[in-house]
């Protein structure tokens, strides 16, 4: 039994069981790590008060016996908007690493985004599930060359986008990790961070023009970058505060999401992350214009709970509860979703990386 309360029910009905079991699976510094922020955590604090900082305005006396969940990306159809956004060192999740996250990812029918700092690599990855659409998403750790070879090897092992991380200029201090003096295994190994702090608009310029790949770019947290991003000709704009990882005192990402949203205006699609736990947090960011969203810590407790099956168990729970919203406010699909069926509240209690999960902390 873990300090959540997790008793072995076998298969996951609520979120939460599946949270308590990953708590209960990795080591404790695994576990601090998955779950940590950047020195205060303030900013991660802030990506959940956002999004409990907006109620439902709900419809009723609609026909909403059918309802459609899927949304299209990069030409191909997603059972839901919610991809396997990238997570570092995912091998000290689970053995086989970023491998479990592309096998959920094809039997459930999502895209997963595939971590340069992850093992066991871009082609094995890809090597994986052939036959399935997914991203590459690179730290900048080497010169043009470095960047040049990863872009065209994306390519060569069919990848459907290629992500730049942007916002990891200098690693952010997570006191958890410093204070059990853990490093990842990714972080370990790093070397040439210099790169990535010199990386600018000018670098991107040249890649965008000398590749034919949609190209995203993860970690714009303002209007400003959004517009600078289309005049750029980037296909896809992330918000993303890197889970309140590495800016302390950053914006909650749902707070920054309506700027990016008009300041883009249709020139590129908007991904989102940050503090996504809930199917009701995915109705939200999509209200507010997001395109699809990105699951990151949950993505990460479904592989702590049991590898590939706790990841697709947590897309089946997620889509049950997004089906269920999107009924419940009078809507049949995501298209007939508006910012109309929102409104601001006041947080009904603190909000924290587990304010989605009030069960953890009952025994029952």
């Amino acid at each position: 039994m873990s300090r959540f309360g997790y008793r072995d029910k076998g298969d996951f009905q609520a979120l939460h069981e599946i949270v308590a079991a990953a708590e209960a699976n990795l080591p404790i510094e695994v576990w601090d790590y998955l779950i940590g922020g950047a020195d205060t955590e303030t900013t991660v604090k802030r990506n959940r008060r956002a999004l409990d900082s907006v109620a439902f305005r709900p419809r009723v006396l609609n026909d909403v016996e059918d309802i459609d969940l899927s949304v299209e990306l990069f030409g191909h159809r997603l059972r839901l908007p919610v991809f396997l956004a990238p997570i570092g060192s995912m091998q000290d999740f689970i053995q086989e690493g970023a491998e479990a996250s592309a096998r959920a990812a094809e039997r459930f029918g999502t895209m997963m985004m595939l971590s340069s700092s992850s093992a066991p690599g871009l082609e094995a990855v890809a090597a994986v599930t052939p036959d399935h659409p997914k991203i590459f998403q690179i730290y900048v750790r080497g010169d043009e060359a470095f960047v040049d070879d990863h872009i065209r090897r994306a390519i060569d092992a069919g990848y459907e986008a290629f992500c730049f991380t942007v916002d990891l200029d200098y690693y952010g201090r997570r006191e958890r990790d410093l204070a059990k003096r853990h490093k990842t295994t990714a972080r370990s190994t790093a070397k040439d961070e210099h790169y990535q702090s010199r990386f600018s608009w000018d670098d991107l310029k040249r890649y965008r023009e000398r590749y034919d790949i949609p190209m995203i770019l993860k970690g714009i947290a303002t209007a400003e970058d959004a517009a600078l991003a289309c005049e750029h000709g980037i296909e896809v704009v992330y918000v993303s505060n890197h889970g309140g990882r590495q800016l302390d005192h950053g914006r909650g990402s749902l707070d920054v999401l309506p700027e990016v949203v008009d300041a883009v205006g249709g020139r590129a699609l908007v991904l989102m992350d940050g503090g996504i736990y809930r199917g009701t947090d995915v109705i939200k960011a999509m209200a507010l214009g997001a395109d699809a969203v990105g699951i990151g810590r949950l993505h990460g407790w479904g592989a702590g709970a049991a590898g590939a099956d706790g990841i697709v168990r947590t897309l089946e729970l997620l889509e049950t509860e997004i089906r269920i919203g999107l009924g419940l406010l009078g809507v049949r699909s995501f298209s007939e979703l508006t910012v109309d069926h929102l409104c601001p509240e006041e947080p009904v209690g603190p909000s924290d990386v587990f304010s989605a999960f009030p069960l953890l902390f009952e025994d029952y």
